[in-house]
């Protein structure tokens, strides 16, 4: 056996890693090995998926055999970093969100005032607590997506690498449906549209904060009114068609409407008095995603105590909420759908085409007139025939060569 082959080190990627990317699959289970050394193994053909060479950003799957040199001492694997362990009241606190679990997902009820991923000052957070939701799984859960800290409701989380991947592209793609709730300052003029702002970190905030600019991102945001409470206030429902960070926050507070609590963007105008919370009145109410396994999930989670407190308090209808939810919306018809269609309008032009031509021949109408009723003939002026009607004489073929009649 030769030197070079006995530094060559293998692999064969499980199903825990399908669909990741091979610089991803070497931080999990080659945790050592630099970023810069597994891209001069890419360049120089050292690394390879089934016999074929590899680049850093391949994504890989089940039963591909994974090729590579053996990594010096130094670049050998460290011990993972360990988290803060978890107490009783953590694991009960991040079972007691869960409202939907299968081999793939995991969908929690996210609670107000609860981050989804740390930062600084934050300790406790979604993402700290995953480990209590590992269950039976090989690999500890993974997000797909964010909520605002002080915003509640559903958040999927992937059970598999591969359910992660699947899961991103639909966020990305646009094709995952979340709909929100919110309890609105004042009521719009126009019941139900869509608002359509570009938005923009706004300078001197760090990036904390967004707020409307021309130069910004394109950002839609669909809203209908579900209710009002006289014209102090709305019950409104909320889908984002792209997914701006606080999109939904300062596409509101753009149209004088501020969430109510949100003193970031509605300032000491989005409070209501009397009982109502100060608390963020936005809830993801409702999200719908393609599965990975096939079908959907479609899930709706059921609103914080202070926001039902609220619909209560100001006299609003639970059951007026479920009435406008749309069905999920239907794809793009597919490729073959579009040239059956395509085929079946030129064929209905072309029959057309052709009775057109059947009717310039001698014994028809005009054309200008196929399937209608030809116009009568105006009467003539006296001493001349009508026009349209025969003189008697033969036309001259020297004098008129273009008024030749067809040959039938």
């Amino acid at each position: 056996m030769s030197e070079s082959k006995a530094k060559l080190d293998g692999a064969v990627i499980a199903e825990e890693d399908d669909g990741i990317r091979l610089d991803r699959w070497f931080k999990r289970h080659r945790e050592g090995t630099p970023h810069a050394l597994l891209a001069r193994w890419a360049r120089s053909g050292q690394l390879t998926l089934d016999g074929r060479k590899a680049d850093v950003s391949d994504r890989i799957a089940t039963g591909q055999k994974l090729v590579m040199p053996t990594p010096p001492v130094e670049t050998a694997a460290r011990p993972a970093r360990k988290g803060r362990p978890l107490t009783d009241a953590d694991i009960e606190l991040a079972t007691g969100m869960l409202i939907h679990r299968d081999a793939s997902a995991i969908v929690l009820n996210k609670l107000p005032g609860l981050a989804t991923q740390g930062g600084t000052k934050t300790e406790q957070h979604v993402d700290g607590l995953l480990d209590a939701l590992k269950y039976e799984a090989p690999v500890r859960p993974k997000l797909v997506h964010r909520l605002d800290k002080d915003t509640s409701g559903a958040l999927l989380i992937a059970r598999t690498p591969r359910a992660a991947a699947y899961f991103a592209k639909s966020f990305s793609n646009r094709s995952a449906k979340k709909t929100y709730w919110a309890i609105i300052v004042g009521v719009p003029d126009i019941q139900q549209g869509e608002i359509d702002l570009p938005l923009a970190k706004q300078p001197g905030s760090g990036g904390e904060k967004m707020h409307v600019h021309d130069s910004g991102l394109a950002s839609k945001t669909r809203y209908r009114v579900i209710e009002r409470a006289g014209n102090s206030a709305a019950w409104v429902e909320l889908q984002p068609l792209t997914g701006r960070t606080h999109q939904l926050r300062v596409h509101m507070a753009a149209i004088g409407h501020p969430i109510v609590g949100d003193g970031k963007y509605g300032g000491k105008g989005a409070f209501l008095t009397g009982t109502i919370s100060r608390k963020m009145h936005l809830h993801s109410r409702r999200l719908r995603i393609d599965h990975p396994d096939g079908g959907a999930i479609d899930i709706s989670a059921e609103v914080p105590e202070h926001f039902a407190a609220s619909l209560d308090a100001l006299g609003f209808d639970l059951l007026l909420g479920e009435v406008g939810i749309d069905p999920a919306e239907k794809g793009p018809p597919p490729k073959s759908a579009l040239k059956a269609q395509a085929k079946a309008h030129s064929k209905q032009i072309r029959k057309a085409r052709r009775g057109e031509r059947r009717g310039r021949t001698a014994d028809s109408k005009p054309t200008d007139f196929v399937g209608k009723a030809k116009p009568k003939a105006k009467p003539g002026k006296p001493g001349k025939p009508a026009p349209g009607k025969p003189t008697g004489r033969k036309p001259s073929v020297r004098k008129h060569p273009a008024r030749l009649p067809k040959a039938s």
